[in-house]
């Protein structure tokens, strides 16, 4: 007997959105369209993690001035040569890296200026020496290039005339030996070099000052050569000479172009010696009184040029809109730098530097001075949060009702690492 029921092959009718999909266009755009929006999230809560992590707190902004441009980098690198290095920064014989190559990278804005050498002839007792240096004087190119130079050489800057004749196209300088000669000073024996030609030169040149019953031997009228041998003798006195020190001369150069509290030697000093001769004045064997004689300088001081860096460039720049004095930033510096980095949204154990702080009203250390709790900063400004500005007039009253200023917060912080 046959079922009462008919089987049929043919598949249910689909409708609805099943059947919209169904359609291959139809189902080609829907499928664009879920992969355009997984997209659009999966970026966001990239963002959204990342946005955060711009630049790690231990990670400084290098600015790099070298041939005609401005690099801008991140680094953790931990001095000025290890970066160069890393960026692959080539140095050439003579060029000149200011601050130098072993100094810390410490601060956000650090700026490293390249000078490259250009050639120059150095011509020293009729001997020419060809040389590449980027050294900011004459004295302290000669000095880069390891020659010999004594206080008293007379180191000159000449312009080149002829460069096709003379083979330079830079500097020329020139170096005028200072001869040495032996000044026997009433029994003292000094070397001195001079640029004198004569004995009657040297002393004038030297300053001493001579009495109707000084001898000089030989004649002024002799002329010096190397090593000579001046004698100025007076009888029937007790005379002592003692050397001592003249302090070297620092002239210092403020440029904008380092950042601040970094710096160079952009050429090398030195102290310099000088004799005093005494005359002593003596009753029953004891001297009594002194008369200085002479004072004559044996040895030149030379000026050490020293660069200071100015430029208070980035977040740094805010310690003068504070109101903090030039002469307690490097004080606020360390201890900012120490707290936070100089990150203005970072709250207490955080190792990153929030765009849009985390947890501004966290009862820990926040902002740049590590306020606890933060949000009594309010009494500096209602943006505390956010503007480094308010923050640092709030460290810099802070600093100054507990410590009495920036120095001693400073010395208390070497102390103890906190404040």
């Amino acid at each position: 007997m046959k079922s009462d029921k008919i089987r049929s092959n043919r598949k249910p009718k689909i409708t609805g959105f099943l059947s919209y999909i169904k359609h291959p266009v139809h189902f080609s755009v829907i499928i664009f369209a879920i992969l355009i929006l997984l997209t659009i999230v999966t970026g966001y809560l990239f963002r959204s993690k990342t946005s955060t992590l711009i630049k790690p707190i231990n990670d400084k902004i290098v600015i790099i001035n070298y041939d005609k441009k401005i690099l801008t980098v991140p680094s953790k690198e931990p001095t000025v040569g290890a970066l160069l290095k890393k960026l692959g920064i080539i140095l050439n014989t003579g060029d000149v890296v200011e601050p130098g190559l072993s100094t810390p990278i410490y601060q956000d804005d650090f700026r490293i200026n390249i000078y490259r050498a250009m050639p120059a002839e150095i011509i020293v007792n009729g001997q020419v020496h060809f040389v590449f240096s980027a050294a900011a004087t004459p004295r302290s190119i000669v000095q880069q290039q390891g020659i010999k130079v004594y206080p008293a050489d007379v180191v000159t800057d000449n312009p080149v005339n002829n460069f096709i004749q003379s083979y330079a196209i830079g500097r020329q300088i020139e170096i005028t030996p200072a001869m040495p000669v032996y000044v026997n000073l009433y029994g003292t024996s000094l070397l001195i070099r001079t640029q004198a030609k004569t004995v009657g030169d040297l002393i004038k040149q030297e300053n001493i000052h001579l009495s109707k019953s000084d001898q000089i031997v030989p004649d002024v009228t002799t002329q010096l050569t190397a090593y000579s041998q001046v004698f100025i003798i007076r009888h029937g006195i007790k005379i002592e000479s003692v050397s001592q020190t003249i302090a070297m001369p620092l002239q210092i150069i403020y440029d904008n172009s380092l950042a601040y509290g970094t710096g160079a030697i952009r050429q090398y000093g030195s102290p310099g010696t000088e004799v005093i001769t005494y005359q002593d004045n003596t009753q029953n064997g004891i001297v009594v009184s002194r008369t200085v004689l002479q004072d004559v300088v044996t040895t030149q001081p030379v000026t050490q040029i020293e660069v200071e860096g100015t430029s208070l460039s980035g977040i740094k720049g805010d310690m003068s809109l504070a109101g903090i004095a030039p002469t307690d930033y490097q004080y606020a510096d360390y201890i900012i730098s120490h707290e936070s980095g100089w990150c203005p949204t970072k709250a207490q154990g955080e190792h990153y530097c929030p765009v849009i702080p985390d947890n501004p009203m966290t009862p820990n250390g926040y902002g740049l001075c590590q306020a606890t709790p933060g949000y009594k900063m309010v009494t500096s400004g209602s943006d505390w949060q956010t503007n480094p500005v308010t923050q640092l007039k709030w460290c810099s009253s802070y600093a100054e009702a507990r410590y009495n200023g920036w120095y001693n917060a400073y010395v208390h912080w070497i102390n103890y690492h906190n404040w």
